[in-house]
This record gives structure tokens, sequence and C-alpha cells, in this order.
């Protein structure tokens, strides 16, 4: 935890050109006590202040990620409604084609007899009325190819509407997504500044703080009866567990779904695309339109959702345990259930029965070390994107 905070800090620092000069020593804080700290506000306000700006990126954050996926669906419509009106655009020049041959047809018979005329004057009435099946035929065909290109000319025109009504969608989304953007900058740009104007001790001091709470919490849900450990997970639910594991020790990106970088959700949903189920992309999303359940039912494989808005998610790895990727500057680690506020679970697989035998996958050396309070999705964009693509 305290090893994370000054790699935050260090590279906040190293961005803004700040020069770290502890406090002397009467200066420094206690760990949770009220002692000064930077701008007069004591270790407890710090880590509430940072905890608070954390939130906000991370609001900021969910609001991207759901832009980002309403984005692809609506690339996806555009993409399908330009396919069809070019289909119909082709099938509408054929049936202009077939339209002007129909044209020159009707103005070359003007200067001939009516067929009706023909019939009466006919020498041979049977071979007469050949010619008028023939005729009939054709007059058939003809009003077939006139309703074809008018059905062609109006349905051009609709998916032409769509069409354009599709792109308006998109481009608003991705200035949408570009301010979302924008928005987590700005506030990982407070995170940074708020990080680089405190001393290493006072950065030791909130480490503590902030261990210390997520203890304290843990040890309350354990003691409450909440928890269970004695739940195994279905087939799909240990596969999604494993594949949480292989992570450990990555780092997490915002709105990246791996195989190098996670953010928090993208880590979950793809744990179970792995495992052979397809949930939703942002942690709302899967507290929203995943199945509910009881603390006490947590198996392996289950969502853990946090905060009241479901900004933060991390998957269940048992005994009181879970996977997650935490925060900015953090890598993908085993954390308290309890490391964040507890909003809830959820189970991508509720039909999927538990296995008669389970045995948890080995964890590598150092797989809970770092931060453990998440802040959600909270990463700074690579690069700014402009174009609607």
């Amino acid at each position: 935890m305290s090893g994370m905070l000054l790699r935050l800090v260090c590279t906040a620092a190293l961005a803004a050109g700040t020069v770290l000069t502890p406090l002397p020593a009467a200066a420094a804080p206690e760990p949770g006590g009220g002692a000064a700290a930077a701008g007069g506000r004591s270790v407890p306000e710090l880590l509430t202040d940072l905890q608070t700006l954390y939130r906000e990126a991370e609001k900021a954050t969910e609001r991207y990620n759901a832009t980002e996926e309403a984005l692809d669906e609506q690339r996806a419509t555009t993409e399908r409604l330009e396919k069809a009106l070019a289909r119909t655009r082709l099938s509408l020049h054929d049936s202009k084609g077939a339209a002007g041959r129909l044209a020159r047809q009707q103005y070359q018979s003007l200067s001939g007899l009516s067929p009706y005329v023909r019939l009466l004057l006919a020498r041979d009435p049977q071979r007469a009325l050949e010619q008028g099946h023939v005729i009939g035929q054709l007059a058939r065909e003809r009003a077939h190819t006139v309703g074809r290109l008018t059905g062609d000319t109006k349905q051009a025109e609709e998916l032409a509407r769509r069409a354009r009504k599709a792109l308006d969608a998109r481009i608003a989304l991705t200035e949408r997504r570009g301010k979302e953007r924008d928005q987590v900058v700005e506030r990982l740009r407070d995170v940074e500044e708020l990080l680089a104007s405190l001393t290493r001790e006072q950065l030791a001091d909130l480490a503590e703080l902030e261990r210390s709470r997520v203890d304290e919490a843990q040890r309350e849900l354990v003691a409450s009866g909440a928890l269970s450990g004695a739940n195994a997970p279905s087939a799909a639910g240990e596969r999604a567990v494993r594949y949480a594991v292989e992570q450990l020790g990555k780092p997490y990106e915002w709105g990246a779904e791996g195989p190098e970088t996670y953010d928090c959700s993208g880590l979950t949903s793809e744990a179970w695309r792995a495992a052979g189920a397809e949930v939703p992309r942002t942690s709302q999303e899967q507290w929203a339109r995943l199945e509910r359940i009881d603390l006490v039912d947590l198996r392996p494989g289950d969502l853990v959702v946090y905060f009241h808005d479901a900004t933060h998610v991390a998957l269940y790895l048992g005994d009181g345990m879970v996977v997650q990727a935490p925060r900015p500057g953090a890598r993908i680690k085993v954390s308290p259930v309890a490391a964040n506020p507890v909003l809830g679970a959820v189970r991508p697989d509720p039909g999927g029965e538990p296995l008669g035998q389970y045995v948890p996958p080995e964890l590598p050396e150092g797989a809970t070390d770092g931060a453990d309070e998440g802040y959600g999705a909270v990463y700074a964009p690579a690069a700014p994107e402009t174009s609607a693509r």
C-alpha cells in the first residue's frame, strides 16, 4: 500500500517538476491523528480528500466506459445501415435500368397496332390468343418492374434517413466520450497535485490509516457472519477465477479489457468471457443486469460490487478475498472483500451447479501486495481521439 502511494506521488512529482521536501519532524502527523498536514489538514482529512478525488474520477470513468460501449453499438448500427443502403441502391439501379427498358418498349409499340386490334384481324385466332397471353405476361412483368422501382426508391430514402440519424448519434457519442475522457484526466490531475504536495512521512501515515481502516472493515464483516467460506464455484466460476488469478500483477489502464492491462470491470467481464459467459462491460450494468445474491451465498467467481452507485467491482476468490484492479498506479491484486464499501454481489451463472471438489488456484508471491482500496476504472487515456471512427 505504502509503496504504491509512493510510486504515485513520485510519478506525479516528476510530471509536475515538484521536489518533495519532508516537513520538520514536529509537523509530521500521526496516523489517524488530528495533527496538521498539508494545507492545515489532518491525515484523516487528507485521506478523505484523496478518496473523494478518486471517487469523482471513477464516476467519470464509468460514464466514459458506458459511452464507449454505446458507441461500439452505434458503430455496428451505422455500418449495418450503410451496407443495407448500398444493397438497396444497387437494387434501385437495376430497377431503374429495367424501367428504362420498359419505357423504350412502350415507345416502340406506339407506332404499331393495338394487341386487341391485332387479335380481331388475325387469320389464326389460336395464334393470336397465344400472342395475347405473352402480351399479358409482359404487362404483368412491367407492373412488377414499376412496383419494384417504387419500393426500392422508398426503401432507399428511408435507409438514407436512418443512416444519417445513426451517424449523427455516433458523432454525438464521440463528442460526449471526449468530454468524459477530459473529466477523468482533470480528476486524475487533482489526485496527482494532492499526492505531489505530501511528504513521504505524510504518505506513510496515509497508507497506515487506510490499511487500518480496511482491516477493521474486514474484521467487522467476518464477525457479522455475512461471509461463508464453504461454497464451491461452478465449473464456469472456476475458469473465471483461474483467469483472474493469471492476471495478477498486471497494471491496469482505464478502459482496458486486456490482455496486458485492465480496468476493474474489464477484468471481471473478460474473466467471465474466458469462462464462456458474456457479462455487461461496466460495473453498473453488471450490478443492474446480473442476478443478485446474498453475501453469505458468495462462491468463487461471483462478482462483488462496491459503493452506492456501483462504480467498482471485483471477482470473489473465496475465504473473504477478492481479485481486483484497484486504482491508478496499482496492479491487479488479491484484497479483502471489505477493501471498499460493499454494495452487494451478483452471479453471472445462477444456473451453474457447484463443483463436487474444488482446489483453489495457487497464488503467486506478492499477490496481496499493494493498495487494498479500489476506486474504479480511473486511468489516464494514452492519447485523445477526435474521429467518429
